[in-house]
């Protein structure tokens, strides 16, 4: 490419180089450390270890797609990316890209801006290209978009994998609309890896606190954080960040309120600006996670007040979820120091001399002498290439790994009790590292097309198992709906594969006897997939009153200080 014509049309394509923020690093991204060991695999092994690929004669990876909800970190991720790629001798050419910034009112003049992006990361190699929002540049080719367009994906096609080598240039792509691309986008060559951004588990939480509060003076303590981390569930990591930044202002608002008052600049002294515990409810009550402002999350804790009615209850209904879905048992585990110790004790044994290195090799001999035994021998053979790690990982943990049956749970209340709503809310709340797609009916007719929403939403399901499938209140959902909707469901239900651990939760106000047949058919009552919720025992209604009459009620009011 000739200079001035690239500098010619660098200014028409906009294809310089992004100056990027060089604060963010891979340390500042809380709750992403298996997406980070896999980016240092694609990015920056090949360029610090280039030998080991030339070695085995294979070829890095050099797309990956990142999908997933709003504010989880895929831009923070790639940002990251670029400032560790460009650290010390390494220097990596980072580009960013928005989707609709590539396309032109002009006919052609999208493909020659793409070509020209390409070819300058070509020139600047080793270089990363950033597609954020891809789905606005990629959308799947049908009869219902116009030629154009389709052009504009042929093209992007045949630069990420086409008859030339595209070279030291790494292609990520960004979405929150995964089923908006182009399937041929979605295949080795082009983007070889995708990774899921889903919304922080609780433990992902407490490491995003630290990161947003670690230059606080004082630090808040590891209680509090742990506190916060169970409060904020459904909180993605931008929610969380806006969260500390509210309490930021709400301890200034309380210390200094004459700042809001005066016009001139008045001296203030930061030292005294201390933040406290209720200076986080402050601002929950004001922050709304980006989960919620659409369409609210079905899962919540059990309230204070019916705790001592249900909470015998949802233990006995986690007890039986365990069994018909062996996956929540890993859910619902609070100390992971198990876990912790396995790997540990997994690391001693491979830093040890206990097992003979060289019989790791796949170019060992086979026996000459042909016995009857010759295939449990080579079995035997085969074993001992296998890390001790995964030996002992099976043998002190085989259920790792579990088998789920097709695993469906029906919780069926008395008319008129109204406890399911809120005991299944807290089973999605307990279950909340699995991601969970509601099938209500606001959320199928909110589109023009409920049956292709449904459809969306299961295949979604069954592509991000482990995952749970939520109905509330199933027979009047079932009647709501048509019969071709029906049939759609059911059809897409019994599709998924038997061990597939995609769990489908429902709840009835309904007896199981007045049940439609259709919806009996779903669930087996021999199998423990219907729970028939009892009504609170003497002793639970004994505890609520206490509490309520004894102790809440017979405390005295707070005090109001004048600040």
């Amino acid at each position: 490419v000739d200079k001035d014509t690239m500098k010619i049309g660098g200014s028409l394509a906009g294809v310089e180089q992004m100056q990027i923020d060089g604060s963010v690093q891979f340390d500042g991204v809380g709750g992403l450390s298996d997406h980070i060991s896999s980016l240092k695999e694609m990015v920056i092994f090949p360029l610090l270890y280039p030998e080991i690929f030339e070695r085995l004669k294979i070829e890095p990876p050099r797309g990956c797609l990142f999908y997933g909800p709003p504010g989880t970190g895929k831009t923070l991720l790639a940002r990251a990316l670029a400032n560790e790629c460009s650290q010390g001798a390494m220097k990596v050419t980072f580009f960013m890209r928005k989707g609709a910034e590539c396309l032109s009112k002009w006919i052609g003049e999208s493909e020659r801006q793409l070509r020209l992006l390409f070819e300058q990361a070509y020139q600047m190699r080793p270089s990363i290209i950033f597609f954020d929002e891809i789905d606005a540049l990629a959308p799947v080719r049908s009869d219902k978009q116009d030629q154009i367009h389709s052009s504009v994906v042929g093209t992007l096609l045949a630069l990420m994998d086409g008859l030339a080598s595209r070279g030291e240039v790494v292609v990520i792509g960004a979405t929150n609309r995964l089923d908006s691309i182009d399937p041929a986008l979605r295949r080795p060559g082009r983007f070889e890896r995708e990774f899921r951004f889903s919304l922080p588990n609780k433990e992902a939480r407490k490491e995003i606190f630290k990161i947003h509060t670690q230059d606080w003076n004082p630090k808040p303590s590891d209680n509090l954080l742990e506190e916060l981390a169970e409060e904020c569930v459904g909180y993605c990591g931008a929610d969380i960040k806006a969260l500390c930044a509210e309490t930021g202002l709400c301890a200034l608002r309380h210390r200094y309120p004459q700042l809001y008052e005066s016009r001139e600049r008045l001296q203030i002294n930061m030292d005294s600006v201390k933040i406290k515990a209720n200076y986080f409810s402050m601002a929950m009550q004001k922050t709304i996670p980006a989960s919620r402002r659409v369409v609210p999350s079905p899962g919540r804790a059990l309230s204070a007040i019916s705790k001592p009615l249900l909470g015998n209850t949802l233990e006995r209904i986690l007890q039986t979820l365990q069994r018909v879905f062996p996956h929540a048992e890993l859910a619902l585990k609070k100390d992971q120091q198990q876990g912790i110790t396995s790997r540990s004790t997994c690391l001693k044994i491979c830093q040890s001399k206990s097992f003979d290195e060289e019989s790791l090799s796949i170019s060992e001999e086979k026996p000459t002498h042909k016995t009857p035994d010759h295939k449990k021998a080579e079995f035997r053979t085969f074993s001992r290439y296998i890390c001790p790690c995964y030996v002992f990982k099976t043998a002190e943990n085989p259920r790792d790994q579990p088998t789920s049956y097709r695993p469906r749970l029906l919780l069926i209340e008395e008319p008129g009790s109204g406890q399911a709503s809120d005991l299944a809310a807290a089973v999605i709340h307990s279950l909340e590292n699995f991601p969970i797609y509601t099938l209500d009916t606001p959320t199928l007719f909110a589109s023009t097309s409920p049956d292709e929403t449904c459809v969306q939403l299961m295949r979604e399901a069954q592509r991000s198992a482990p995952s749970i499938i939520y109905v509330p209140q199933i027979p009047s959902w079932w009647e709501t709906v048509g019969p071709t909707l029906r049939s759609v469901f059911t059809t897409l239900l019994q599709s998924i594969p038997r061990f597939t651990p995609v769990l489908f939760l429902a709840t009835s106000n309904v007896h199981l006897r007045d049940l439609p047949e259709e919806i009996k058919a779903l669930f087996n009552n021999e199998y423990e997939e219907v729970f028939r919720i009892p009504r609170p025992t003497c002793a639970e209604r004994r505890h609520f009153f206490e509490d309520l009459v004894m102790k809440q009620a017979a405390q005295p009011p707070a005090l109001k200080k004048n600040t």
